[in-house]
């Protein structure tokens, strides 16, 4: 987890800050290299407020890069507007524009990735969001793997992870306490998402402490609903020890408690994970009408 928050780090606060620096304080000769450049932050930038997930340095940050990209963008212009298109490049300039526009190719593909990640070809099933009461993050969803892990993995593929936000746009009190209660969404109830028959269920696994992790019962409590008129199993994991209301053989309605959010399974931290599956593959959900992915948020009130 470490490696992860250093990772993090380096994407969302060195790298921007150290790019939009450059842009500004830049010793550019000619139109040609500005525009390059400018070319190249703005493809980084963008391509870290979609596809970065912004919710352990806050979700409002992402924001802030962009509006400090605008504002390096506009006084590096004003500096460099009276230069002439081209200029004679050193093979040094040469090199960083190669260097440059190969970056600006490879980002540009990565984009192309995350945009077609942002709608499914199957049809979805139509579900209800199973938590109130809230301002929740998508930190998993979509249908490429740079915004969803999950779509490595066919059953899975189009599953969705959900944390809740703070009023400072965090998911928890800190950078990665141990204690749960610091997470917003521990211990949010959960409703059922459909109407349907409880397949199975298990509530008697206990909550680990992060980073803790049990990779031999890695859905931990959870809760397995068919769908009556969706034609689809839908799994809820990572719920709290001894909190699931439901049994196998039960009937739940839409918006019936099942629940609580835990740290149960194979988690890193308090979340709730949920996918459909209809004979063994993913098949992608919608909730009130919307394919959630990577950076959304859904506000409950």
């Amino acid at each position: 987890m470490t490696g992860t928050i250093i990772q993090l780090f380096i994407i969302q606060l060195l790298l921007p800050a150290l790019f939009i620096i450059s842009l500004w304080r830049a010793k550019i000769t000619s139109k040609l290299e500005w525009i390059i450049q400018g070319l190249f932050m703005t493809t980084f930038i963008s391509w870290i407020f979609l596809s970065s997930p912004w919710y352990w340095s806050g979700y409002y940050l992402r924001f802030v890069w962009l509006l400090l990209l605008v504002l390096a963008l506009f006084f590096s212009w004003k500096k460099i507007r009276t230069m002439p298109f081209r200029a004679a490049y050193s093979r040094s300039q040469k090199g960083s524009l190669v260097v440059y526009v190969l970056l600006l190719i490879i980002f540009g593909m990565y984009h192309i990735g995350i945009i077609n990640g942002y709608s499914a070809e199957e049809e979805a099933v139509e579900l209800a969001f199973p938590l109130q009461n809230g301002t929740y993050y998508v930190s998993h969803g979509g249908a490429d793997t740079q915004i969803n892990y999950h779509n490595a993995h066919p059953a899975q593929e189009f599953a969705v992870d959900v944390v809740a936000l703070n009023t400072l746009g965090s998911r928890a009190a800190g950078l990665y306490p141990e204690n749960l209660d610091k997470y917003t969404i521990y211990g949010k109830e959960l409703h059922s998402p459909c109407s349907g028959e409880v397949t199975a269920s298990r509530s008697t696994l206990p909550d680990l402490t992060p980073p803790e992790t049990n990779t031999d019962q890695p859905r931990g409590n959870f809760v397995e609903i068919e769908c009556t008129d969706q034609n689809a199993d839908i799994h809820m994991a990572h719920m709290q020890e001894g909190s699931v209301q439901v049994e196998e053989g039960e009937t739940v309605q839409e918006g019936d408690p099942i629940g609580v959010t835990g740290n149960s399974g194979n988690t890193s931290e308090p979340h709730l994970h949920i996918h459909a599956e209809r004979n063994g593959e993913g098949v992608p959900m919608t909730f009130n009408g919307r394919f959630l992915v990577r950076n959304d948020i859904v506000w409950l009130r």
